[in-house]
């Protein structure tokens, strides 16, 4: 098998196979952390894997064994506890895995290493698909003792590039995650989570003009992804603009909704909830604006938060935090406004530039939606993952 492959490519090309070879080619996912019906997991990966002509299982924790627009679901008891997910659950899913005799098996989750490291030793073709940069995400776990995540932290360091020379192939999202693993890995590659076109093309624009004086901020909600810095923002400008905030999905911690419900800014904001995904997509056809304002010192500066593109794809500027590679897209398309994301008068300030200029605000929103659909689509990144799967096989 040829191992050439840098990490934005894969390796050398090799003849198409026609359908019926692929068909008799199975693919088994894993996951003991995300929803077998995830985005990137389910929407995208798989949904390309199937289309393209092989048989594609998911095992994950899930209410039963069913099959969804072509993937087979093979459900795992749902665990209570994280330290019972990582033993028992992953035994389980190794069960379930071996069941399959799969040609390829994908897997997702860092705690999946051993049973990824199991499967190579029986001899099977294993992918890891690298989400995150996980020493730096052990960090950002504020409900672990600083310690602890110390611990942990340097584990991952040296752990998770001594598993992964053994893998088949690594799978990253990021240039820094491919980066990393190319040092231990000859065949790496970059498979981008952005939008999905036929997704987002669906959005229900209204009229710029119709739109009122809101912007909105999807995703996961926390400390460290800017909450407080969004309402004081928002806060700042409530003499001034009437602004609204559009926050939708789930706070971590929890508790973290009590404590910004005590925010000055509070009474700006509108809490969603979490949103299915064509409301979030009818949402962001909405707003004057996307906010992505991470903080630095965590893993976000490496990131390319999905959340970006999909304000993108949408047609609305975004506002996102002043990182190195997020500039050299926001600046150099002109698609949205970067700011200190520690500075609430800095966001505020912008949100109040993009309502005062709707027609510049408009030109960004345009801007941005070409982009994506020139470059930053899934379209463009399945291409690398079927060439990986041909590869492999």
């Amino acid at each position: 098998m040829d191992e050439r492959a840098n990490v934005d490519g894969v390796a050398p090309a090799v003849p198409a196979k026609d359908s019926s070879q692929k068909k008799k080619r199975r693919v088994c996912v894993l996951t003991s952390v995300h929803s077998p019906l995830d985005i990137r997991i389910f929407h995208k990966e798989c949904k390309a894997l199937v289309q393209a002509g092989y048989g594609v299982s998911v095992v994950a924790e899930h209410e039963g064994d069913m099959v969804v627009e072509g993937v087979a679901i093979r459900a795992v008891p749902r665990s209570t506890r994280r330290v019972w997910r990582m033993t028992g659950t992953a035994l389980r899913i190794l069960w379930k895995a071996l069941a399959e005799h799969a040609d390829v098996y994908h897997f997702h989750d860092p705690e999946l290493i051993p049973v990824g490291l199991f499967l190579r030793v029986c001899g099977r073709k294993v992918i890891y698909d690298v989400h995150e940069d996980v020493p730096q995400d052990i960090l950002d776990k504020g409900y672990l003792p600083l310690r602890w995540r110390r611990v942990l932290s340097w584990l991952a360091t040296h752990i998770e590039p001594m598993a992964a020379r053994y893998f088949s192939a690594i799978v990253s999202v990021t240039p820094h995650i491919a980066e990393r693993f190319a040092r231990v890995n000859s065949r790496v590659v970059r498979v981008s989570n952005f939008p999905r076109l036929e997704e987002m093309g669906a959005v229900n624009r209204i009229g710029w003009k119709e739109r009122g004086r809101s912007i909105a901020y999807v995703g996961q909600i926390s400390a460290n992804r800017g909450i407080a810095q969004m309402v004081e923002a928002v806060g700042l400008l409530s003499d001034s603009l009437d602004i609204r905030l559009k926050l939708a999905g789930r706070f971590s911690p929890a508790r973290l909704l009590e404590d910004s419900s005590t925010l000055p800014g509070w009474k700006q904001v509108d809490f969603m909830g979490v949103l299915e995904r064509k409301s979030t997509v009818e949402l962001l056809g909405q707003v004057q604006a996307g906010l992505v304002i991470p903080h630095p010192h965590t893993q976000f500066p490496h990131a390319y938060p999905i959340k970006m593109f999909e304000y993108m794809a949408a047609g609305i500027p975004v506002i996102a935090s002043d990182f190195q590679i997020w500039r050299e897209i926001v600046s150099s398309l002109r698609c949205g406004i970067l700011v200190d994301p520690l500075n609430p008068k800095h966001i505020a300030e912008a949100i109040r530039v993009l309502v005062n200029d709707p027609a510049e605000a408009e030109s960004m929103g345009r801007r941005g939606r070409a982009a994506v659909e020139e470059l930053y689509n899934w379209g463009s990144e399945q291409q690398k993952l079927l060439s990986l799967y041909d590869s492999l096989l």
